[in-house]
C-alpha cells in the first residue's frame, strides 16, 4: 500500500512541475495541447497520455471542424514514442516523436495525404521550430485563432 501511495505522489508532484497549461486528466494521466500540420491543413486537440507511456489524441481541422482524428501512441523517455491515427475523411496515418520533457514534444509521420508534423504541450510559438509549414504559408495567429495564413 505504501509503495501505491508513493507512486501516486511522485507523480502528482511531477504533474505539478509541467506547465501551467497542462491539464491534469486524472492521477494518473494528463492533457495537453497538440498542434498538427497535415498535408497543408492546420489541425488542433489534445493528447492525453498515461503513466504506463500509453495514450490517445483527437484533433479537428481548423478550417473545416468536422474533419476530426482520433489515434492511439506508445512512448517511454528513451525511445520516444510512436502511434497510429485515423480521420473523418478516410485519411490514416502512422508517426513518430521525440520527448522534450514528459508532458511535452514534437514528432512527424507520413499520412495518405501527406506529411505531418505536430507537437503537444507547447504554446504555438513554442511549437513554430518544430513544425513543417507547407511552402507558401506561415503560421499565424491573432490573439484568439491560430491559423495557416498565406504569405
Amino acid at each position: 500500500m505504501r509503495i501505491k501511495i508513493a507512486v501516486a505522489a511522485a507523480f502528482a508532484c511531477a504533474g505539478m512541475a509541467g506547465p501551467a497549461t497542462l491539464a491534469h486528466a486524472g492521477l494518473f494521466s494528463a492533457t495537453g495541447p497538440l498542434i498538427v500540420i497535415l498535408a497543408d491543413d492546420l489541425f488542433l486537440g489534445e493528447a492525453e497520455g498515461h503513466l504506463g507511456g500509453a495514450g490517445t489524441l483527437v484533433m479537428h481541422a481548423q478550417k473545416y471542424p468536422a474533419l476530426t482524428c482520433s489515434g492511439e501512441f506508445t512512448s517511454s523517455a528513451t525511445a520516444g514514442g510512436a502511434g497510429q491515427l485515423r480521420c473523418t475523411d478516410g485519411t490514416t496515418a502512422t508517426f513518430h516523436f521525440q520527448r522534450l520533457s514528459v508532458f511535452r514534444g514534437y514528432g512527424a509521420g507520413v499520412t495518405s495525404r501527406g506529411s505531418m508534423s505536430f507537437s503537444y504541450g507547447l504554446t504555438y510559438q513554442e511549437a513554430a521550430p518544430y513544425l513543417k509549414v507547407p511552402g507558401g504559408k506561415q503560421l499565424w495567429h491573432n490573439g484568439t485563432e491560430l491559423a495557416l495564413a498565406d504569405l
